[in-house]
């Protein structure tokens, strides 16, 4: 079962990357991607319900990791399609100030839930059995357990908690860049300097190490945030690098090898030093 759920999954971000790749407007991309994860659960419950899985194992796999992004894709799509529906038109002061008002909300839901965050976040598992198989659902776990006995065959204790986990960070993410983009546009430009040097490998890659530069806090103590970050390395190898905050979702949600770059950075570092010691 699970070449299959992984295929659902699969086929699901290969649709939304192909139309995000292809419109700019994000009430459509995200009215778009709100359908397209609509299919994809209402595909993936048919196969679960329909079919047992292989082992225990298998289960809390699927409702700890698999199901939660998928829900997490439907949460962040929904926050962000209404953050833009009701944005204010007027001054950059009432936008930021609508901005920080929507992270106040999203940020209180990990203060109210310490435990379960510490859970998520530590990657703990010794109580998988009971937040992640279905046949062990508990009321007394928390409210958000309430869809394990609306959707019994669908749900467990605590899937739907992760995947609001997932999608208010993805979310936050969302509206620290937006929040960021407001402050840059009430700063004086700064004019740009001709390089000689010109960015020939993967623009996603480039985007990888700045991501992990600024994570690192090694520019200006830790002080310099993504855009200086960004504007710096695009004029710096004459690349533009689109919307990297969408290219850094795109990372984040790799299956496998999320700092694929990084890595082949450190391998080619090694090569060299192997290679001047012979």
């Amino acid at each position: 079962m699970k070449n299959k759920y992984e295929k659902i999954v699969s086929d699901l971000e290969k649709k939304i990357k192909i139309f995000e790749s292809r419109n700019t407007d994000t009430l459509k991309v995200t009215e778009f991607n709100l359908d397209a994860i609509e299919a994809c659960l209402k595909k993936s419950r048919e196969l679960i319900t329909s079919e047992e899985f292989y082992s225990d194992q298998d289960e809390i796999h699927f409702f700890k990791h698999v199901k939660p992004k998928i829900v997490a894709k439907f949460i962040f799509n929904l926050n962000v399609f209404n953050i833009e529906n009701e944005r204010p038109k007027g001054s950059l002061k009432g936008q930021k100030k609508y901005f920080e008002n929507e992270l106040e909300k999203l940020e209180e839901y990990f203060n109210i839930h310490p435990i379960f965050y510490k859970y998520f976040r530590g990657g703990e598992t010794f109580s998988d059995q009971q937040y992640f198989l279905r046949k062990n659902k508990s009321a007394k776990i928390h409210l958000d357990c309430l869809g394990s006995y609306l959707d019994a065959d669908f749900a467990t204790s605590l899937d739907s908690t992760f995947a609001k986990f997932i999608g208010y960070e993805l979310t936050i993410e969302y509206l620290k860049s937006e929040l960021f983009k407001l402050s840059s546009q009430s700063l004086v430009p700064i004019i740009p300097v001709k390089s000689n040097l010109t960015w020939t490998g993967s623009k996603i890659g480039l985007i990888e190490m700045i991501y992990a530069i600024y994570e690192s806090k090694v520019i200006n103590y830790g002080q310099a945030d993504i855009k200086e970050l960004a504007v710096f390395f695009e004029r710096s190898f004459n690349v533009d690098l689109g919307d990297y905050y969408r290219a850094y979702i795109e990372i984040k949600n790799r299956k496998t090898n999320v700092t694929k770059f990084l890595d082949f950075l450190k391998e080619n570092l090694l090569k060299r030093i192997v290679k001047s010691e012979q």
